[in-house]
């Protein structure tokens, strides 16, 4: 699959209500890299194995949750493109200043009808990965650091619209859907699992009538074994564990879910198939959603399914 238009997931600024104590747990717990604070006070991180300088940022504010979630395209004429066929499409778009964000270019911002705010932007400063593009190792002492994931790898989004989200997301963007939940009618979505890549998901959704909340941002492991390693740590470190270690039927990954000092619910996520755009969506119903979602387990829990920010 040629990596045209949007290419992947860029950057979440999520609100904390400690930003100190935050900062210890994303750098020293997740094992974030810290990459840069600005005069708004915000805390910029990368994964180790990223090369962009950013993808997550920390707001301390008064109640946890996402400000934006954002995309990554491939070139400035992409994102002007994107902006006009956004406005024509019917959606309000702002275009904030490079710089705003810290090494990062301009950006495109709108809003789903999800209550979400989702930003595309083009240029960000390559900061690599602590290894050379001549003739590198294969890790390096960052990798070990904390649970230490490769990146940031996608988001579950709760907000009502989900199937307006969908066609903007399809219709506009270049997203497909790749495995969506029925409810009880054997016609209206539940969720929806989407990508912009071959991944089986870069942005999900839930039906949920409160607009705008995070389920949870998701990070990528190695394998099964540094979930169990990540699992381990979250122990050592008395982190709260949503469930898992497990394994999803829906994605095929496997999983473990937990939540920050705020209460910012975070995954550590490892596997899952490749997915093309030509392949026709996988479809489950109602009943078997727990199994869907927990194979192991083949229920959800109550916490998973309410408890969002």
């Amino acid at each position: 699959m040629a990596m045209k238009g949007v290419l992947r997931p860029g950057h979440i600024q999520l609100r904390v209500l400690d930003l100190e104590e935050s900062v210890k747990f994303y750098g020293d717990v997740l094992g974030l890299v810290e990459t840069g604070r600005d005069k708004q006070g915000r805390v910029y991180f990368k994964a180790w194995d990223e090369r962009d300088h950013n993808s997550v940022i920390l707001r301390q504010a008064d109640m946890a949750g996402v400000d934006f979630f954002a995309f990554k395209v491939d070139g400035k004429a992409a994102l002007d493109k994107f902006d006009a066929d956004l406005r024509a499409y019917g959606l309000a778009t702002e275009r904030i200043a490079a710089g705003e964000l810290l090494e990062t270019g301009e950006r495109v911002r709108f809003e789903l009808p999800t209550g979400h705010k989702i930003e595309l932007y083009a240029e960000k400063t390559d900061v690599g990965n602590g290894m050379p593009y001549l003739n590198p190792e294969a890790w390096t002492p960052a990798a070990e650091h904390g649970i230490a994931p490769l990146r940031m790898d996608h988001a579950l989004l709760y907000g009502p619209d989900i199937e307006k989200a969908q066609a903007i997301l399809v219709d506009v963007l270049g997203f497909y859907l790749v495995e969506h939940v029925l409810l009880e009618d054997g016609k209206t979505d539940l969720a929806i699992w989407l990508s912009c890549s071959t991944k089986a998901h870069d942005l999900a959704f839930v039906r949920h009538a409160e607009p705008g909340k995070l389920h949870h941002i998701a990070f990528q492991l190695e394998s099964w074994e540094k979930v169990l390693r990540a699992a381990d740590i979250m122990a050592m470190n008395k982190v709260t564990i949503d469930i898992g270690p497990t394994r999803h039927g829906i994605t095929r990954g496997t999983t473990i879910y937990a939540f920050d000092p705020s209460g910012n619910r975070f995954e550590t996520y490892s596997g899952g198939y490749s997915s093309y755009p030509d392949w026709k969506p996988i479809t489950w119903t109602i009943d078997e959603v727990g199994r869907g979602i927990f194979y192991h387990d083949r229920k959800l829990n109550d916490a998973f399914l309410s408890v969002v920010t």
